[in-house]
Order: structure tokens, then C-alpha cells, then sequence
């Protein structure tokens, strides 16, 4: 009887090893996206936050890879503030925190990466709901905490609809 038991045992412990419910990590991911609507709104709500002010700005909405979704600059915005505005959402997703309660690290050893970070005020990230979907990031205001402004609105626009996902 005992020389049965121990290869059943083994057999029966194979099988459960062996078996997906048991798998510590599932085999995909699902990630939630906006659509290049709601990417859209929030930018085009950003500029007219900023016109408002006076402020012709760059905007980007980048999604949660830090890669452009959607990058739009008023009319009379100089061209820099594309690639500005485009480094600040790329920050801020990948640190996940607003610019402005990044611009602390701006004298770190990261900085010297070349990843095209900017650790300064001007960019939220784009987070309902337990999910974060991305960032925005606005240029073009003297101040970055005015683009942050900016930045804010536009997440404002969109922001109960996705709360509601």
C-alpha cells in the first residue's frame, strides 16, 4: 500500500503545480486607453484654458508609454513649447506626479540621462478611476505653474467621465 501512495502523491502534486488556476501571473494584460477624442478635448480645452490668459501654448497628450497621442500649439505659440510641453507629459508619466511636485529632482543625476525629462511645473497625469491612462503636458505661459493650470483644465474636462469607467 505504501508503494502505491507515493506515486499517486507524486502525480497528483505534478497536476497541481502543472495547472493555470495555480499561476502566479496571468499570461496577458488588459491596459485601459483614452480615445484620440478624449485626448483631444483635453488638449483643445488646455489651449482655450491658456487663450483665456492671454497665453498662446504648446500642448501634448501622452499616453501611459509616455508616446504622443495628441500635440497641438495655438496659432501664435512659438515652436519650441511643442517639444517643451511634449517632454513635460513625457516626465510625468513616467514619474507619475505632476511637474510641479517633480521640479525638485531638476538638480538630480537624472537629468543626465538624455531621456528628454523636464523636471518642471506644466504637466498632470491623466488618472481616474484607479487607472492612469497618461499625461498632459502645456508650454508657453512665463510661469509653469500657469501651464499647469492650463494642463489641469484640460484634465477637467474629461475628468468625471472617466471617474465613471
Amino acid at each position: 500500500m505504501q508503494i502505491l501512495k507515493k506515486p499517486l502523491l507524486a502525480s497528483a502534486l505534478l497536476a497541481l503545480a502543472s495547472s493555470p488556476a495555480l499561476a502566479a501571473d496571468p499570461m496577458t494584460i488588459s491596459q485601459s486607453r483614452i480615445s484620440m477624442d478624449v485626448a483631444s478635448t483635453i488638449a483643445t480645452t488646455a489651449v482655450a484654458a491658456c487663450r483665456e490668459k492671454g497665453i498662446p501654448i504648446g500642448v501634448s497628450v501622452v499616453d501611459r508609454n509616455g508616446i504622443i497621442q495628441v500635440q497641438m500649439r495655438d496659432t501664435t505659440a512659438p515652436p519650441i513649447t511643442l517639444n517643451i510641453s511634449r517632454k513635460k507629459a513625457y516626465t510625468s508619466i513616467m514619474f507619475n506626479g505632476k511637474g510641479s511636485e517633480l521640479a525638485s529632482r531638476a538638480d538630480s543625476p537624472l537629468t543626465t540621462l538624455g531621456e528628454g525629462l523636464a523636471f518642471m511645473p506644466g504637466s498632470v497625469t491623466i488618472a481616474a478611476g484607479g487607472k492612469i491612462y497618461g499625461a498632459v503636458g502645456v508650454s508657453g505661459a512665463p510661469d509653469g505653474m500657469v501651464d499647469e493650470e492650463c494642463a489641469q483644465a484640460g484634465l477637467d474636462a474629461v475628468i468625471m467621465d472617466l471617474e465613471m469607467l
